[in-house]
């Protein structure tokens, strides 16, 4: 059985998995896991000393995902774990961990901004409304669809 969506939901969905399929191929030519890659670029994103529930948050990855590459990334010497308030633990980059995103993290991240900034203000701005409503229309039908 097929399920018969609009050929632009459809184009939609397959420009989602493309982009999907790019980051997993960065990964991979980087040498690391698709949830590594991910946290690596969070800490990048949100600074040292976020906690483990920032990072899960942030990249929409379960706390149990962030939780196992964080203890693999920090047994590969990347990453160490300060106490925090409670059980909250802060997420610190060694020395090493600094020297692979200056090497791996950062440099997707200036491809990702070079390709943003070669559409015009307009054209960036309008995506990112649409894809926005988007997100918006879509949480509330899947809350509206609990039982599903």
């Amino acid at each position: 059985m097929r399920y018969e969506q609009g050929k632009s939901l459809e184009a939609f969905n397959c420009l989602y998995r493309e982009l999907d399929q790019i980051y997993h191929g960065l990964a991979v030519r980087l040498g690391m896991s698709d949830s590594a890659f991910i946290i690596l670029y969070t800490i990048a994103e949100l600074g040292e000393g976020c906690l483990q529930k920032d990072i899960a948050a942030w990249c929409s990855l379960s706390r149990q995902t962030v939780n196992s590459s964080i203890q693999n990334l920090r047994a590969q010497g990347f990453l160490s774990l300060e106490s925090g308030k409670g059980r909250e633990k802060g997420v610190f980059l060694t020395l090493e961990g600094k020297s692979l995103i200056e090497k791996k993290i950062f440099p997707v991240m200036e491809m990702e901004k070079s390709a943003f900034e070669e559409m015009s203000p307009g054209e960036s701005r309008k995506m990112l409304e649409l894809m926005e409503k988007y997100v918006q229309l879509f949480r509330g039908k899947v809350q509206e669809g609990r039982d599903v």
